[in-house]
């Protein structure tokens, strides 16, 4: 990210980009700042890239719910949406430079993108859950089992109502956006279910009975919680994408792995 000329190569010729990384920094170890600048400095690079190749047709870049989910008036929020940094800043809660780099990197790349004719979609992924292939437990994966594995390295909580999608939903979404739906423009929510944390917990306490410990003795976060919007994934929908995945294909797809990492 700290050197997109170098990313150069690998788009010339291509008709199609992903762009999925951005730093990660839960625990605001860095500046607000310094990840934001590097963030935006990236991706603004990589877009540039795919201007000077004169082949890509369409950029697909994930974003993430954080960009809409922080604001002051909707209970269910769209791609209209926008996270307020304003209000991040001042809470200073768990990864609010996360939120506001992400908030501000696709902003910025909106702008570009329409500035420069360049037809760039964003993916808008809530929690994303399910089975995972990197040495590390994916920090959405992790904060998705917190009732299970009980209040770990993160100071996070279930919101009130708690929206996933499967980590295959979310490829599938990005794969349909750039090869089959020509008409694809702008933002898109990808969220396949929504629940309360209350029928979590019923769910996971009927699916995964060895678990009853944990799920019974896990504690909710204090009643002084931020706002915690719904999300529309109609946009979406109205393309003819389907989710084809579900709840239970989630939690049992990321235990599997727990268990062959010898976690649980």
């Amino acid at each position: 990210m700290n050197k997109p000329e170098g990313f150069n190569a690998a788009i010339e010729g291509c008709i199609g980009v992903f762009h999925v990384a951005h730093p990660v920094d839960f625990e605001n170890k860095e500046s607000e700042e310094t990840i934001t600048q590097r963030s935006i400095n990236g991706t603004l690079g990589i877009l540039h890239a795919c201007l000077n190749s004169k082949t890509v047709k369409r950029v697909i870049y994930t974003s993430s719910s954080t960009t809409v989910m922080v604001e002051n008036s909707s209970d269910i929020v769209d791609e209209n949406s926008w996270t307020n940094v304003d209000i991040v800043r001042a809470l200073k809660n768990f990864a609010s430079s996360y939120t506001i780099s992400k908030t501000l990197t696709e902003k910025a790349a909106l702008e570009f993108a329409e500035k420069n004719g360049i037809n760039l979609v964003t993916v808008i992924p809530t929690w994303i859950h399910g089975p995972f292939i990197t040495p590390q437990i994916p920090g959405s994966v992790r904060s998705s089992m917190e009732m299970i594995l009980g209040h770990q390295n993160y100071n996070m909580s279930y919101p009130p109502y708690v929206p996933f999608v499967h980590v295959d939903d979310v490829t599938n979404a990005h794969i349909f956006l750039l090869e089959k739906y020509s008409n694809a423009k702008g933002r898109y929510i990808c969220s396949a279910v929504e629940i309360t944390r209350e029928k979590l917990a019923e769910f996971l306490l009927t699916r995964y009975p060895e678990f009853q410990k944990q799920i019974n003795e896990y504690t909710w976060a204090s009643s002084e919680e931020v706002k915690c919007p719904r999300f529309s994934s109609k946009k979406l929908l109205e393309t003819g994408f389907k989710y084809k995945h579900g709840l239970e294909e989630m939690y049992d797809g990321a235990i599997e792995c727990w268990k062959q990492r010898s976690i649980l």
